[in-house]
């Protein structure tokens, strides 16, 4: 496992890396230089609002995902999500979603494995929702070429693990899931931990949860993209709401593959081949990204050790009620 995680940790590295090579070699960094100074840190501020009501709602999109397995206080969903942010911002490879659904498990009593789950299935919905907000800013702008193509092939994995995240729940009912089961049962760990994932992506199978983890990314991307645009503002480039979704959704596209701490050079690059489709200068588009990524980092950060601060780091907590497998 240890092993696993190591070159797992090695390869994002590589990957951000590569990005920021590609980045650097295709800006000028004193014309970059001079976008920032020029910055305006009203807008940015203004940003800073939107993407921690952007944290709020997705805070809030988890708990509902959760709810049918037990329920937990909004607060400390926030603290929960927070830490898993701040742990993203420090570990490579998007290694912070499994940080926090350990603590979740940890400070709730209830089985990580589950809660991993539900963690799966917001990151599904996410990627759907994405796909389909770029897809509909490509169409609106008449974006074609290398952009056009990564969202293709986004919306490829986004069905495939739609279609694995339906197999899943319903595994138990698959022809020869008897047999698998018989061949587990010299291993109940394995078959526990199993049978409890299975509860936690089963909650996709619930229309009502559903619906609302759906509305709750909705409203969640729709202050990301006002934010994105905000941050245009700052540095004088005026981004329609059209392409404030496709560099925002794009760059979440992007985001996906699991680079170094924080996705360190993948988010730039992706906003730079973006922002250079939809006719922002590479200088301007960098200074975009850097703006917008600092500010991601401060807000959750600054969010995360609040939340570890308020919570602790260990112990568990009796404030959720199991009312689900």
């Amino acid at each position: 496992m240890r092993s696993g995680t190591l070159l797992r940790g090695l390869v994002g590295a590589a990957i951000s890396i590569v990005a920021l090579w590609l980045v650097l070699r295709g800006v000028d960094l004193a014309r970059t230089r001079d976008v920032l100074a020029r910055a305006d840190l009203r807008w940015i501020a203004l940003a800073a609002v939107f993407l921690s009501t952007d944290l709020i709602l997705r805070a809030l999109r988890w708990q509902r995902l959760l709810r049918p397995i037990a329920k937990v206080r909004y607060s400390s969903m926030l603290g929960y999500l927070l830490v898993g942010y701040l742990a993203n911002n420090i570990l490579p490879a998007r290694l912070g979603e499994l940080v926090r659904s350990h603590y979740l498990g940890d400070r709730e009593g209830i089985s990580r494995a589950s809660a991993l789950g539900t963690v799966v299935v917001e990151r599904v919905v996410d990627l759907v929702a994405v796909v389909a907000i770029a897809s509909a800013a490509l169409l609106v702008l008449s974006v074609r070429g290398v952009v056009a193509g990564a969202v293709l092939v986004g919306a490829g994995v986004a069905g495939l693990l739609l279609v694995v995240l339906a197999l899943g729940i319903v595994a138990h009912r698959l022809p020869g899931a008897d047999r698998v089961r018989a061949a587990v049962e010299r291993w109940p760990r394995v078959r526990e931990l199993a049978g409890k994932l299975q509860g936690g992506l089963a909650v996709a199978g619930r229309p009502a949860t559903l619906l609302e983890a759906l509305a709750a990314s909705a409203a969640a991307w729709t202050v990301a993209i006002l934010a994105w645009a905000a941050v245009g503002q700052s540095i004088g480039v005026e981004l329609s709401i059209g392409q404030a979704a496709l560099i925002a959704s794009g760059v979440a596209l992007a985001s996906a593959v699991p680079a170094g701490p924080s996705n360190l050079g993948t988010f730039e690059f992706a906003a730079v081949e973006i922002g250079k489709a939809i006719g922002v200068p590479a200088d301007s588009a960098f200074a975009l990204a850097l703006i917008i990524h600092a500010t991601i980092l401060v807000v959750t950060s600054v969010g995360g050790g609040v939340a570890v601060a308020r919570l602790g780091w260990t112990g568990r907590s009796s404030t959720s009620t199991e009312i689900g497998p």
